[in-house]
């Protein structure tokens, strides 16, 4: 991996992944040996008590960041504020969505777009293997999060999401949930984190576009549907709590007349 500035950062938060790591890390390492610029990763242990460090730390050109456990949000809040890249993308252990899937987020912020999420959605999005009951649950939840947070997206909770890096460090500066106040918790936690990242960015007048994109739904996921669907509603309920009473307030509109095109 080159020592030069990197173009992408790419953060992946890992909470017991000493078994599904090893795949992520070499088709990632693979796919970015390939490319004309210089990449970052960061693995970032969410205080795991397997051996997930220790399998990150094994792969040359991989930065390890290890932190207590406090959740998803936490560990991605952690590894996106210490990116150098000028494109900051963040992508689940598993890689469940394929590394070259990147090659659409990219497409879009290079023509402006500010934040953009990889969709399960929509035309060209491919769901595979996914049980029937894991699909629906998942557009009920989307159904709340556009009633009560975020109107007009089809999948905030899709894993793959990039954006620039003064995004990235702007937004998850700002985030009030799972920030450096976030109490340790015990077992997997699954977070609606991306919902206050998506609000806040829709405040302060960031474009969000969605790209279609190719998933696959692990059967080791992680993902308990009763605890971790009560989490995440609190979660969302949590932002429009915080709005109402004042917590964003500071985080107002700003004029994003910017074009990029490296």
């Amino acid at each position: 991996m080159s020592i030069d500035q990197p173009l992408l950062s790419i953060v992946i938060p890992a909470y017991n992944e000493e078994r599904r790591l090893p795949r992520t890390l070499e088709a990632i390492i693979a796919y970015i040996t390939r490319q004309p610029y210089a990449v970052e990763v960061l693995v970032v242990d969410d205080g795991s008590d397997d051996n997930t460090a220790s399998v990150a730390a094994n792969y040359p050109g991989v930065q390890l960041l290890q932190r207590d456990h406090r959740g998803k949000g936490f560990a991605v809040r952690s590894g996106a504020l210490a990116a150098r890249g000028d494109y900051v993308l963040l992508c689940d252990a598993d890689l469940a969505v394929p590394i070259e899937e990147w090659d659409k987020i990219y497409r879009h912020l290079r023509e402006g777009s500010d934040v953009v999420i990889g969709s399960r959605e929509g035309i060209g999005a491919l769901r595979k293997d996914e049980p029937w009951y894991r699909h629906l649950m998942g557009r009920v939840f989307n159904l709340f999060v556009r009633v009560v947070a975020v109107g007009g997206i089809q999948d905030t909770q899709c894993g793959f999401k990039a954006m620039p890096h003064d995004i990235a460090q702007d937004l998850f500066q700002r985030v009030r949930i799972y920030a450096d106040d976030a109490p340790v918790v015990s077992g997997a936690a699954v977070t609606a984190y991306d919902v206050e990242i998506l609000f806040l960015a829709r405040r302060r007048g960031y474009r969000i576009a969605e790209a279609p994109v190719i998933w696959h739904y692990g059967t080791e996921t992680k993902v308990d549907p009763l605890r971790d669907s009560i989490r995440n509603l609190r979660d969302v309920l949590r932002v429009r709590i915080n709005d109402w009473r004042g917590f964003y307030r500071e985080a107002a509109p700003i004029d994003t007349g910017r074009k990029r095109t490296r």
